[in-house]
Order: C-alpha cells, then structure tokens, then sequence
C-alpha cells in the first residue's frame, strides 16, 4: 500500500499547509484529510474524508495502520464561545484521534499543542494544552512528537491584531526574541509544517516536544 499520512484539521492554518506540503513531496503514496467539509483541492494522492469529529471511533481501524497521523486540530476561546467547546476542540478530539490511532496500529503521530502548555498554568488554555500533552504521552505511543508553536502567523481569512503586531516584531523588534525569551518567537504556520514533515520522514531519533524555536531549524532539514 506504500506509506500513508493522515491530516486532521486541513482546513486550519498549519493543516492547510501541511497538505499543500505533504502533495508537494515525495514520502507518501496516499494522503487521507479528515475534514467536516471539502476542501477546495483535488490530487492523486489525496483523499478526503468527511467525518463527524464527535464520532471518530465509528472511522474503520484500517484506515490508520501504519500511518503516520498529523494533527493540527485547534480553535480559539473567540471562535469556541465556551471553555467547554475550546475543550472538546482542543482536548477531547484531538484524544480521540490518537486513541483510535494507537489502537489501529499508527506508525507516527504528530500534534500540533502550544508554547506554554501546562498543566499547572493559569491560564485556561495553555492548562488545557498541558493536559493534551500528558494524557498522549500516558498512551505510550511507538512514536509521539509535540509540536509548541508560540502565535502562529499566516494568511488568515479573519483579522487578528495580535498577529499583526508580532508579524511587525518580527521584524524591526526581532531582537526581543532573543535569549530565554525564543521559545515566544511567532512561527509561520508553513515552518510549523515544514517541521512535522521533517520530523516525521526522519530517519534519526527526535525528541517527544519540540519548542517554537527548533521548529525552523527542523524545517530547514526538510529544504535541503
């Protein structure tokens, strides 16, 4: 069957990046997106599946043996309304996801959490990413990695004025990322997938998390 990739949240910033990579390389034969709806991209390699998130144990085992399953799922507390939707979004899906995988035989998985994620923090979401965290690592997975993107910036259909001020830091106030303070540097989404892909068609050992600041020179490896 040749090797396979699996995207969950391919209609977000970094998982529409991550398509448009994975169908520009050569590692995989088949790429399957789990999308709630169509996305507007039609390849060879490429397969959409419309799926109900609340429902993601009824998907056939089969379809994630020896996979390598890339998760980008995530929303904001703005979109979700409610701690309980940012939850179920950001935590339980994303659980889900990775049950169903360990448990089909996954090859890899790959998710995308955040810079700061704790479970002892204050702040709700960056508990609620601490806790993503060490509930995937509590299922032993063969081969777990976890992306921490600081704010991710990219081509948004909304506005956001935090990303607009750090896309202007970026450049003129760069050097306020420098020291301690680099694990904070905003990342463009497609360095973010640039990363999963390097990570995930590596052939080397790779540690479980991986900060916002190893994420470009993880990428760098898959431009050479």
């Amino acid at each position: 069957m040749g090797r396979r990739a699996i995207i969950a949240g391919a209609t977000g910033l970094v998982g529409g990046e991550l398509v448009k990579l994975l169908l520009g390389q050569k590692g995989y034969d088949g790429i399957t997106v789990l999308v709630r709806r169509r996305i507007n991209i039609a390849h060879p390699r490429l397969t959409q599946l419309v799926v109900d998130y609340e429902q993601l144990g009824a998907l056939p085992a089969e379809l994630f043996t020896g996979a390598d399953v890339y998760c980008a799922l995530g929303t904001t507390m703005k979109k979700a309304g409610s701690k309980a939707n940012f939850e179920r979004v950001d935590y339980h899906y994303p659980m889900e996801l990775a049950k169903l995988a360990k448990r089909a035989g996954a090859e890899k998985l790959l998710v995308v959490t955040a810079a700061g994620a704790d479970t002892g923090s204050m702040f709700f979401y960056s508990k609620v990413k601490g806790r993503l965290e060490t509930d995937l690592q509590s299922l032993s997975f063969r081969s777990l990695h976890l992306f921490r993107p600081s704010l991710i910036l990219g081509d948004r259909s909304e506005f956001r004025l935090g990303e607009r001020v750090a896309s202007r830091l970026m450049g003129s106030g760069s050097f306020l990322f420098a020291g301690p303070a680099r694990k904070y540097k905003p990342v463009r989404a497609e360095i973010i997938a640039q990363a999963m892909a390097s990570v995930a068609l590596a052939t080397r050992d790779i540690p479980t998390v991986i900060p916002s600041h190893e994420l470009e020179p993880m990428a760098a490896m898959l431009r050479k």
